[in-house]
C-alpha cells in the first residue's frame, strides 16, 4: 500500500509554517494516541503515520528532500541518505510539541530570569530639550546582593538541589494519557533550596537600592522620546541578565513658545498703531533677540516666519522655523486725551469711506444681503 502524502496526513498546505505543523500534529496526536485508543490498531497506525510526517516536515533538510523527491528522498533504502522514521523516538517528538503540559520529553523551565526593564520620566525645560543637557537622576531598583553574590544563601554556604523536583524546577503529575507539569511547590521553580538564607536579601538574591545615574540628553529631543540605558534596570534572578532603564522625556510647558516637531510658535501682541503704520518689533528666539519687520496695514493673526530659528531634530537634518503670529491688542484705561484722539480718528475713517476698511465693508454688505434674502 502506497504511503500517503505527509502534508495530506497532517491536513496542511505545502507551504505550512512550523507553528501550523505543530498545531496539526497536536490535534492528531491527541485523537489517535494509544493511551486514548487501547487495542485499536487503526488508531495506532494513524498515530505512527502522524509522527512520521511531523518528524520529516519539521526537519529542514528532510523536508527539502521530501519536497523535491517525495518519499524516495527520505527513505534510506532508496539511497537518499536522509534517514527514515523507523528508528524515530515517539516520546521525543510528542514532548517537543506538548512541552510542559504533557509528558514524554518535556523539559523543565529554566530558573534563570532576565531582570525587569524600568521606566523613568525625565522632565526638561524646552531650552534643555532643544540644546541637550546632562542630568543626574535617582532610580529605585533591585540589584544583586553583594553579601551573597546573588545566590540568596548565607555567606560561606551554597544552595542545594531541590529534593522534590531533582533540580528541574517542575514536578509532573500523570493519570493515564494526561500529564500536567507544574512549578515545584518547594523551590518555586528555581530547582534549588536555601537552608540558611542570606540575612541581607532574605534568600532572594536581590536587594532594593537607589541608583544615581548620569543621563546625557541629546539635542533636539521631544515629548515621548526615550533614552535607553542598557543594563541599568533590575538585576536578573539566579544569574540572569540585568534589564534596561528607559528614560522618557517630558518637556515642560514654555511661557512663550509652543513646539510642533522641529518648528516653534509664539504670539506677538502689537497695538493698532503699529499694525496700521508698520514698524519693527524685537522678538525672542532660543538664540537671542531678532528684529521682526511689521509692514503697514498688518492685520491681526498674520503669521510671520523666521527661517532656521526653530529646532534641529534629534536625528539630524535642517533646523525648523519660528512662526510668529501677531495679535492686535486693544488699549485699555485710556486717558481723556487718548479718547479725544481716537474719536477724531474714527470720524476721519468714517469720512473717508470704506477704502481704509475693505474687510468691514465686505462684511457689512454680506450682512445686508443676508437679511434681504430672509424677507418673504
Amino acid at each position: 500500500m502506497a504511503k500517503r502524502d505527509y502534508y495530506e496526513v497532517l491536513g496542511v498546505e505545502r507551504g505550512a509554517s512550523e507553528a501550523e505543523l505543530k498545531k496539526a500534529y497536536r490535534r492528531l496526536a491527541m485523537k489517535y494516541h494509544p493511551d486514548r485508543n487501547p487495542d485499536d490498531k487503526e488508531a495506532e497506525e494513524k498515530f505512527k503515520e502522524a509522527n512520521e510526517a511531523y518528524e520529516i516536515l519539521t526537519d529542514a533538510n528532510k523536508r527539502a528532500a521530501y519536497d523535491q523527491y517525495g518519499h524516495a528522498g527520505v527513505d534510506p533504502n532508496m539511497g537518499a541518505g536522509a534517514g527514515g522514521f523507523g528508528g524515530g523516538n515517539f516520546s521525543d517528538i510528542f514532548g517537543d510539541v506538548f512541552g510542559d503540559i504533557f509528558g514524554g520529553g518535556g523539559r523543565g523551565r529554566s530558573s534563570v530570569q532576565r531582570g525587569s526593564d524600568l521606566r523613568y520620566t525625565l522632565e526638561l525645560d524646552l531650552e534643555e530639550a532643544v540644546r541637550g543637557t546632562t542630568v543626574t537622576i535617582k532610580v529605585p531598583t533591585l540589584v544583586g546582593c553583594k553579601t551573597c553574590d546573588g545566590s540568596g544563601a548565607k555567606k560561606g554556604t551554597k544552595p542545594t538541589t531541590c529534593t522534590t523536583c531533582g533540580g528541574h524546577g517542575q514536578v509532573r503529575m500523570q493519570q493515564g494519557f494526561f500529564a500536567v507539569q507544574q512549578t515545584c511547590p518547594r523551590c518555586h521553580g528555581t530547582g534549588q533550596m536555601i537552608s540558611d538564607p542570606c540575612r541581607d536579601c532574605h534568600g532572594q538574591g536581590r536587594v532594593e537600592e537607589t541608583k544615581t545615574l548620569s543621563v546625557k540628553v541629546p539635542p533636539g529631543v521631544d515629548n515621548g522620546d526615550r533614552i535607553r540605558l542598557a543594563g541599568e534596570g533590575e538585576a536578573g534572578v539566579n544569574g540572569g541578565p540585568t534589564g534596561d532603564l528607559y528614560v522618557v522625556v517630558s518637556v515642560r510647558e514654555h511661557r512663550i513658545f509652543q513646539r510642533d516637531g522641529k518648528n516653534l510658535y509664539c504670539e506677538v501682541p502689537i497695538n493698532f498703531v503699529e499694525a496700521a503704520l508698520g514698524g519693527e518689533l524685537e522678538v525672542p528666539t532660543l538664540d537671542g533677540r531678532v528684529k521682526l519687520k511689521i509692514p503697514e496695514g498688518t492685520q491681526t493673526g498674520k503669521l510671520f516666519r523666521l527661517r532656521g530659528k526653530g529646532v534641529v531634530p534629534v536625528r539630524g537634518g535642517a533646523p525648523g522655523d519660528l512662526l510668529c503670529r501677531v495679535v492686535l491688542e486693544t488699549p485699555v484705561n485710556l486717558t481723556k486725551r487718548q479718547r479725544e484722539l481716537l474719536s477724531e480718528l474714527r470720524d476721519t475713517l468714517q469720512a473717508e469711506g470704506s477704502n481704509q476698511t475693505p474687510r468691514a465693508k465686505s462684511w457689512f454688505e454680506g450682512v445686508k444681503n443676508f437679511f434681504e434674502d430672509m424677507k418673504f
